[in-house]
């Protein structure tokens, strides 16, 4: 048996409009993801390898979790967001979202365009962000042991969408649904990749912790 566990990224700067100034955590993220490191120490933190993408926040979180010397794979950066939102709105005209409540429904008309391979001028294709997720998730169920993965939404939509053969329309809802500094377990038994946890947040859960659960 293989144990996968992947975490999304504490929070990043959330007034960002670009990729580049995204990539970084807020405070608040550090904190998510400081809690989430000393959740895992209490619980059962050995792993037996861990890999992280190598975008910023992805490290970060990995560091303030604990994480110092996690390998780094090019397969667990991010969809390009904001590149992919300016193509649609030149192309398509789909409005750049400008609230929250706009990304929720933005999501996945720009999920729809990208995945019918309808986005031109984009660093990369539906299919390679697909092929490079799911052939990094089939690579570590053949690692013996338990592997943590820190990672994005985006990438966690797509590893999800492969264990559980969602459609893009699923996987637009599975992606809006990811919390910053979550949890999400997959197991590979009997030779099937299953799902055994999605967007856990055990060390968000008391009351005095609230205010942290983020998704932007």
């Amino acid at each position: 048996m293989a144990e996968i566990i992947l975490v999304r990224h504490g929070q990043a700067n959330s007034s960002a409009t670009d990729e580049e100034s995204y990539d970084r955590l807020s405070e608040l993220g550090r904190v998510q993801a400081a809690w989430l490191g000393q959740h895992m120490r209490d619980t059962n933190p050995r792993f037996d390898r861990v890999l992280t993408g190598t975008l910023s926040r992805q490290i970060e979180t990995a560091r303030a979790m604990g994480y110092n010397s996690a390998t780094q794979d090019t397969r667990l950066n991010e969809l390009s967001y904001f590149a992919l939102a300016d193509a649609a709105q030149v192309e398509h005209g789909l409005p750049t979202p400008q609230t929250t409540a706009d990304f929720a429904t933005h999501l996945p008309f720009l999920m729809e365009l990208w995945t019918s391979n309808r986005l031109e001028n984009v660093p990369e294709s539906f299919d390679a962000f697909s092929a490079r997720i799911t052939a990094l998730i089939d690579e570590m169920c053949t690692a013996a042991g338990r592997t943590l993965l820190v990672t994005s939404g985006g990438v966690i939509g797509m590893a999800m969408r492969h264990a559980l053969h969602l459609d893009e329309k699923g996987m637009s809802k599975i992606m809006l649904q990811i919390t910053n500094a979550s949890l999400h377990r997959l197991h590979f038994v009997h030779e099937t990749l299953m799902v055994g946890g999605f967007n856990a947040t055990p060390h968000l859960d008391s009351p005095d912790r609230a205010h942290a659960r983020t998704y932007v």
